[in-house]
């Protein structure tokens, strides 16, 4: 068996076409698929499901591919090791993160580079929860901020706390609850609405503070992303719940104020992910290791052009 063949049949997982893996893998289709089918026959199992194309692995094939993967990985991980032995960190680090997190990425990639100034960073900032474990699982991301795991898989992950996200009511100027300094979910759930899609983990968090709170939303717009949500905000004719993360950012836009969400008060951890294996990856420790020299609780905290505390309210428009 050599680990080409294991290359090859990885990319055919991917891609499912004989012709686009082998492109990928810059071999003829004839060549790959001969390798597979060398592959098939010291196994002896089948693992392509062939007619006149390709139609998928087979149940033999799936738990291969799983094996492949993980094989393929530690010789990456192996030779990341050689060369950051010889010359520090070099190699790329893949990072991932759900959407309501992406703001925050950038204090853990600046510190990340500062200590690793040889290594490049990839950035997936728009990923859901189920395809950070998938991809994570799968060897394609290295890292990923996101939310607490929970359920059977969690096991699989190692997770390392970096802040609480809160919420906060995000308005036009003027709008919303008197002049206080947070509003309560109950009045946020009466606001024409802006949010998340449903299928988002972190709109599903929304649902059900909202349903304790005993308000019944029926939001006017939902989107896929959060700048979205400051865009419909911006026209005057919506209000949203936003993390509060975002406000280190951009601050509060002109025209907009941020009350923070209370009755209740909800937090939800976010934190760095990674698959657990031993030894971990270099650039899983070099992550780890710059997450821990870092405080993001405090530093998103900062909301440029206003001091902290309650109610935050961005300059008048122009």
């Amino acid at each position: 068996m050599l680990l080409r063949q294991l290359e090859y049949l990885v990319a055919l997982s991917r891609t499912r076409h004989f012709a686009r893996a082998a492109e990928e893998c810059y071999v003829s289709q004839p060549a790959l698929s001969g390798a597979i089918r060398k592959l098939e026959e010291e196994l002896r199992v089948p693992l392509v499901r062939r007619s006149r194309k390709y139609e998928g692995l087979t149940p033999e094939g799936e738990r291969i591919v799983l094996w492949a993967r993980r094989i393929l990985a530690d010789r990456e991980a192996m030779e990341e090791e050689v060369r950051a032995l010889r010359s520090g960190m070099t190699g790329q680090l893949r990072l991932g993160s759900v959407p309501t997190a992406s703001t925050a990425l950038s204090l853990l990639t600046q510190a990340f580079c500062a200590g690793n100034p040889l290594a490049r960073v990839e950035v997936h900032a728009d990923l859901q929860t189920v395809d950070i474990a998938a991809r994570l699982k799968a060897y394609e991301l290295d890292a990923a901020v996101t939310y607490r795991p929970d359920g059977s898989g969690a096991d699989a992950f190692t997770f390392r706390p970096l802040y609480d996200e809160r919420f906060v009511l995000l308005t036009r100027a003027g709008a919303g609850p008197e002049r206080r300094a947070h509003a309560t979910w109950e009045e946020a759930g009466r606001q024409s609405l802006c949010l998340l899609h449903p299928r988002m983990f972190g709109r599903r968090i929304l649902d059900a503070v909202f349903a304790e709170a005993g308000a019944v939303i029926r939001p006017r717009v939902e989107t896929d992303s959060v700048a979205s949500l400051f865009a419909h905000v911006r026209t005057g004719h919506f209000a949203s719940v936003v993390p509060h993360a975002w406000l280190h950012v951009f601050g509060v836009p002109a025209g907009m104020r941020a009350l923070p969400l209370v009755e209740p008060v909800r937090t939800e951890q976010m934190g760095l992910l990674v698959l657990r294996r031993e030894p971990a990856s270099v650039a899983a420790r070099a992550l780890m290791a710059a997450a821990d020299g870092i405080d993001m609780a405090a530093a998103l905290e900062r909301i440029p052009g206003t001091t902290p505390a309650g109610d935050v309210e961005g300059p008048a428009p122009h």
